[in-house]
Parts: structure tokens; sequence; C-alpha cells
């Protein structure tokens, strides 16, 4: 079989090589982890959350290491990777304390029995395919909700990463996890296609672009397999004519440049009012201006390299394109000398239609400034998309930015006034090309459930 190299993206330096598995030594793994499962699903609520509780201490034990592991990878600020494991041990405190709750039976009153009863059950092993921006977070999102459920959970991680999945692997296992339940298969594509036809497989969630997607999604379906999807976005911030500009043009970089710029619900296209939109480039380009680019393990860094050449490479084509196009260089946008993977922090304006600007995800920190006639115009272009993951609404009218999230805005989540990655007590997910079914907020737990209905009459 094939080996993996990953790269330290701030240097160009190897860090480790990793051999991939056949199909069946892969086969045997899932074979195991259903049998991890046939047990799990016996143990009772509480005594999951138990060890999912124990998984969170675990992480946070160990969250040195793997902070560090995650950045020599894909190139995070060191900050940013600790911050990644709080959020997945939070994850496993919020799964633990309400996941009890959630799953708990359901009484009914049925018209054909004498009364009914509604279990969430476990369905089987779940098998993940994960992206490399967040190599913890992305992992315990699924993970945590399925093991709560009672399922088994298998990995296929982003191939620059292998090493934080074999670490959450051991982690797991400090914690309290037995052994085989949560399993990563370190395979090529061709056996990861056999893995969701396996029969022990019973449901596929993916994080990755809409193209995978449609792929996966294709895939499972030949099988009758249910899946969860969170692809790709190109997520619009609305700075209306309202807005404080100041607070409108933090907001908005730290929506695009945090995590290097490379997280599916960062900020991407920036859709400012006519009224406005002088003074909110100013203040947005000084900022963008601002920022040091460096060793990602220096305090004083402000953002790192991007976590693959060739992913940088490719962003660089889309803002080429873009310009060539009609676009506007108003910060950055080429690529800098010497090693590593680094990208300066970008801003495109005359951002229109035709544009990869316009239309595709660039995961990068590349900003897209496009100008709106008014508020509502901002609505329209902020809609145009064929994605609907996350986006934002800068605006000192409060009640109404909520009245235009709830009710106009087209997309799974939406930030008002603030940006943030995600929160365990908030629904995760989009809709349109950003894929479907939900994570956190107690929504993940259920995805991969059983909704089990026991009708009972007189004995």
């Amino acid at each position: 079989m094939g080996t993996i190299t990953t790269v330290n993206p701030a240097t160009g330096e190897d860090l480790t090589s990793y051999e991939q598995i056949g199909r069946d030594e892969a086969s045997d793994r899932v074979e195991a982890c259903h049998a991890a499962f046939e047990k799990w699903k016996l143990q009772s609520l509480d005594e999951r959350a138990k060890v999912i509780k124990g998984i969170g201490q675990a992480l946070r034990d160990n969250k040195e290491e793997l902070a560090q592991l995650m950045t020599d990878e894909v190139g995070k600020l060191i900050k940013d990777s600790r911050d990644e494991v709080e959020l997945c041990a939070a994850i496993c405190d919020y799964t633990a304390a309400n996941g009890p709750t959630e799953l708990a039976d359901q009484q009914r009153e049925p018209s054909n029995a004498g009364r009914g009863i509604v279990t969430f059950s476990p369905i089987g092993v779940i098998y993940g395919i994960q992206p490399w921006n967040f190599p913890s977070y992305q992992v315990a999102r699924y993970a945590i909700a399925n093991l709560m459920t009672g399922n088994g959970v298998l990995l296929k991680h982003a191939s620059n990463c292998t090493g934080s999945g074999l670490k959450l692997v051991e982690i797991f296992v400090e914690g309290g996890l037995p052994e085989n339940l949560f399993t990563v298969l370190v395979i090529d594509h061709d056996t990861s296609d056999a893995i969701i036809e396996h029969e022990k497989v019973r449901g596929v969630t993916l994080t990755g672009s809409d193209t995978a997607g449609k792929t996966i999604a294709q895939a499972a379906g030949k099988v009758l397999k249910p899946t969860v999807l969170e692809l790709g976005s190109n997520d619009a911030y609305m700075v209306l004519e309202d807005a404080d500009l100041d607070l409108a043009a933090k907001v908005c970089a730290n929506a695009r440049l945090y995590n290097n710029g490379e997280t599916c619900i960062n900020g991407k296209r920036f859709i400012v009012t006519e009224k406005v939109y002088d003074e909110f480039l100013d203040k947005f380009r000084a900022r963008f201006e601002a920022v040091k680019t460096g060793d990602p393990n220096a305090d004083d860094t402000d953002m790192g390299p991007m976590a693959r050449v060739d992913l940088r490479d490719t962003l660089q084509k889309q803002v080429d394109q873009s310009i060539e196009k009609g676009a506007t260089v108003a910060v950055g946008c080429a690529i800098p000398e010497g090693p590593g993977a680094f990208y300066p922090a970008s801003i495109l304006t005359d951002v229109a239609p035709g544009q990869p600007a316009y239309e595709d995800e660039l995961f990068g920190p590349v900003a897209s400034v496009i100008k709106a006639k008014d508020d509502e115009d901002a609505m329209r272009i902020a809609n145009d998309s064929r994605y609907g993951l996350g986006g934002g609404i800068l605006s000192r009218n409060v009640d109404r930015a909520i009245e235009l999230a709830s009710r106009h805005f087209d997309t799974g989540m939406v930030y008002i006034n603030t940006y943030g990655v995600a929160d365990p007590s908030m629904p995760f997910g989009g809709v349109k090309n950003s894929g479907y079914g939900r994570e956190h907020g107690g929504f993940g737990i259920k995805e991969f459930a059983n909704a089990k209905s026991i009708f009972v009459g007189s004995a």
C-alpha cells in the first residue's frame, strides 16, 4: 500500500510517514468496531455520558501535545490549536450533561394502543470522512455525538493531519472509551469507497467540498445508507447602512482571517451598502495591512501559513482569474517569497458575478468586497449563492437584524454583530450546496439514531 508523509506548512519540512492499510485489514477493523458497538449499545445513557465526560478530561490533560501536533501538521496558530482542544472538551461536557435527556424515551398516546414509547436506539458503525482545517474539532463534532447515541465510529482523516487523528484514538481510550469503538482508518480513496459499502457500516458523514459531498452522497445512496454532509460555503457578511463601522471592520476581519482563513464558516463575501462603503473599506483595509504573518508558534503572529502549498496555489489561481474578470486588488493577493505555504491577508474589490471570488469558495485569507445599493440589495446579493452554510449581519438595529436572519437569510447559521466558529449548544449545518443534516445542539446525537416506535397494549 501507499505511504503518507505529513509536512510542516510553516517550514516545508517532512514530519512523519504513515503506512496505509489495505482493504482486508480495513474490513477487519470495521468488524472490530462493530463488535465493540455490540457491547457499547447495551450501556446505559448515564454510563455512556460518564465515559464521554472522561474523554473531555483526557483532552484537557493532553492539550499541549495535541495542540502542538495540530500546529505542526496544518499551520494553525498555537493559541488557536489550544482553543480547539478546549472546544472539543466543551463538546464532551455538553454532550455528557445533555445527552441522556435528549435520548431519553418519550411517552406517547397513540389511538391504536394503550400507550406508546419512542426510543432513540443506536444503529451501528458510523463512518466519518473529515478535513484538515480543524483536525480535532471536526472529529469530535460527529464522533462524540455518535458515541453518546451508542454507535461505533470510524474516521478517515485528511492525510496531512494523520498524526492528529491517531493521537485522538489514544486520548479517547485514555478517557475510558473501549478499544476499537473509535477507529482511525489510514486508507486510500478506493478503500474508502469499499468501507461505505461494508455491510457493518450503517451511516456516513462528510465534511468537505460540495463536489466531494455529491460523490459521497451518491456512493452511500447506492447502498441506502443515511448521510450527514457539511460542505463548502461562500458566507456573506452584510454591512448595513446603520452599522457601527469600527465594530464591522473588526468583526469582518476576524471572520475572514480566523484560522488562517481556512474555515468553512469564515466570512468570504463582504457586502457593503453604498452609503458606508468607502469608510468601511478604509477601516477594513487597515486591519488587513496590519496583520503579521509568520511562525504559528510565536505569540506575536497574527496569521500562520496555509495548510499546504497546493491549496495556496489553488487560491492564487482563483484570485488571478477573478482579477482577469474585473476584480481589483486592494491588499495583498500575491504569493510571497520564501519557504512554507504562507499567503498574505488579502482583499479584492469590484467583485462581481462570473468571478471565482463571487461564485466559489476561496479557502484562504482573501476577502471579496461587494458594493450594494442599499440594505435590500445587500440581502439579495447575500442569498445569490449556491451555498448556504453561515453568514453575518452588521447593524445597530438588532431586532431588524434578527428579523432578516430568521425570515430572509437563506443559510443554516447567522451571526449578528459578532463572529464565531461553533458552540456545542447550537445546531451546526447548512442548506443548498452547503449540505444537510445538523450537528451540535442536541441534533447531532439523533442524526444516526433509530427513532423506534413501540406500541403497548393490555397484557
